[in-house]
């Protein structure tokens, strides 16, 4: 899927732990996207999202407390970890293209919603 340049759409996805961050950039590729998971939540660098991977789309996977648990439930994860990782994905969530709360939604509406925004992105860009 290209840009306005015809080089393939870049697309970052940044998130907690257990978001669905892998899961969406894999589906992502598989439709075509050049899509990257930017470790944005393990950073001190709140930009570094935008230094490593530049990319055309920002996309912001959010999750709660417990919904990280139910998803990985044999992770050593505690509330005050998921507030850290927020507090370091802050830059990222204000300056997203597409945010999306993962908390009810399944990966394939996620997919479907973030494909159905790219769509969209790459339209208006034209």
């Amino acid at each position: 899927m290209a840009n306005r340049t015809g080089a393939k759409l870049k697309v970052a996805v940044v998130g907690a732990c257990a978001s669905g961050k892998s899961s969406l950039v894999r589906a992502l590729r598989q439709a075509g996207y050049e899509a990257r998971h930017v470790a944005q939540e393990h950073s001190y660098v709140p930009y570094m999202w935008q230094r490593i991977s530049q990319p055309d789309v920002l996309v912001y996977l959010d999750v709660d407390y417990q919904t990280i648990k139910f998803r990985r439930p044999r992770l050593n994860f505690k509330p005050e970890h998921l507030a850290e990782q927020n507090r370091r994905l802050a830059h990222a969530r204000q300056n997203c293209h597409l945010y999306l709360d993962t908390r009810e939604l399944s990966l394939e509406v996620v997919r479907d919603q973030t494909l159905s925004f790219l769509r969209e992105y790459r339209a208006s860009a034209t």
